[in-house]
């Protein structure tokens, strides 16, 4: 053990695991900030992502939340004012672009790739291994074995599924829980700002902006571009826009890719079967603030996220812990899905370094990150609610603002 001063000024014990053993199963945010805070209390640390290539270019936007920049904030190489964009307004339009609702509002963004690229260059890339499916786990009193499909096999103390909603760790550890399918879908996609007309342009780049038709809305709001870029022209309109639709042959249809794979989770950019780009462009027009249709008008490749739930009734077993959506898969309106990540692998970090018994750290941590997974999904199935069923979203609204832990936070 050592002793150092935390973020008070105090003095207090935190226990070192030099010795131990931790495998991350997801290099993704989640992952990777687990895997930098494991290795800063000792533990010898490899992470196993099963995508060949690199994550960079995945995902879009994301609305930082305080805990998402902790990392930032004195152990990273990176500051995150180097990482994201920001505005000051709060703002929603109406069907002939008129300001309906704006109030002062300070947030930052940034994109999926820019932390991801962040946080990987912190970790490096010696211990960080790509194409690698874990497809199986077993554990005993001493540890716990990873199997993979390429037919490598890890034992460690400390086994961590930060593998996102396709979890390996939950699908083994809870084989009959299933995902609840929210009865929409969101479409995505970014557009340079250059690439839009000033009106628009000036409308949209300083705020946090909506646009609200019958059960249907769009969020849209600036971040850096695709590598990272914070110059103005360069940067990125990014967007999601839910619509509603009916699960069965419908969402199948839709999910469908170019390929003639089905996709449950999302429908890729460059993937989309084009009668459904045309499909929503035209939609746009009618259904949303003429500067909302407009960029999705000029998406080369919009994409589709079927939003769903998942809820687990244990985040730790034995000494295997799931994070993130590995664990909890919330609908995206609160934007704290990845600060949901981040604050599994804070909390997971702050009660290891009080004990040296792993077991017990992780009985510990357990049931708060269970209760805040179970009321960020209570929150965002209300917002969904509000949004897409009973069409009673009323602009600047505090229950619908973003926030992991509340309206307004």
């Amino acid at each position: 053990m050592l002793c150092r001063s935390d973020r008070a000024g105090k003095d207090r014990v935190v226990v070192q695991h030099e010795g131990s053993r931790a495998v991350v199963v997801g290099g993704s945010i989640g992952g990777l900030t687990a895997a930098l805070l494991l290795r800063k209390l000792g533990f010898d640390v490899e992470v196993f992502e099963r995508n060949p290539e690199q994550l960079e270019n995945r995902g879009g936007g994301i609305v930082l939340q305080p805990i998402t920049m902790r990392w930032f904030e004195g152990h990273s190489a990176k500051a995150i004012t180097e990482l994201s964009t920001s505005s000051s307004k709060l703002r929603y339009l109406g069907p002939g672009n008129e300001i309906v609702f704006e109030e002062h509002a300070e947030w930052r963004y940034t994109s999926w790739g820019t932390v991801y690229r962040a946080l990987l260059g912190d970790f490096g890339t010696e211990r960080y291994h790509l194409g690698e499916f874990c497809a199986g786990l077993s554990q005993d009193a001493d540890g716990v074995e990873l199997r993979f499909v390429s037919g490598r096999v890890e034992r460690a103390d400390l086994a961590v599924f930060a593998d996102g909603i396709s979890s390996t760790g939950r699908k083994r550890l809870f084989p009959d829980l299933q995902r609840t399918y929210a009865g929409y879908v969101g479409w995505r996609g970014t557009v340079r700002e250059d690439q839009v007309s000033d009106r628009t342009h000036a409308l949209l780049a300083d705020a946090l902006n909506y646009s609200v038709g019958d059960r249907t809305h769009c969020v849209l709001y600036l971040i850096p571009g695709m590598d990272g870029e914070l110059d103005e022209g360069r940067r990125l309109l990014n967007y999601v826009w839910y619509r509603n639709v009916a699960e069965g042959p419908e969402l199948a249809e839709l999910t469908t890719d170019v390929r003639g794979f089905e996709c449950p989770v999302s429908v890729h950019p460059g993937t989309v079967q084009q009668r459904y780009v045309d499909e929503v462009r035209a939609a746009a027009e009618r259904e949303l603030a003429p500067a909302f249709a407009e960029v999705i008008q000029r998406t080369e490749h919009p994409y589709v996220q079927v939003v769903c739930d998942i809820r687990v009734p244990r985040m730790a077993v034995g000494r295997v812990a799931l994070i993130g959506d590995a664990a909890f898969a919330a609908r995206p309106h609160a934007a704290a899905g990845s600060a949901k990540a981040a604050a599994d692998a804070w909390m997971l970090y702050e009660h290891l370094a009080k004990t040296d018994d792993i077991v017990a750290a992780l009985r510990a941590w357990e049931p708060g990150q269970l209760a805040l997974g179970n009321q960020l999904v209570d929150r965002v199935v209300a917002m969904g609610t509000r949004s897409q069923v009973t069409n009673t979203w009323v602009p600047g609204d505090p229950d619908l603002r973003f926030g992991l832990y509340g309206p307004g936070v």
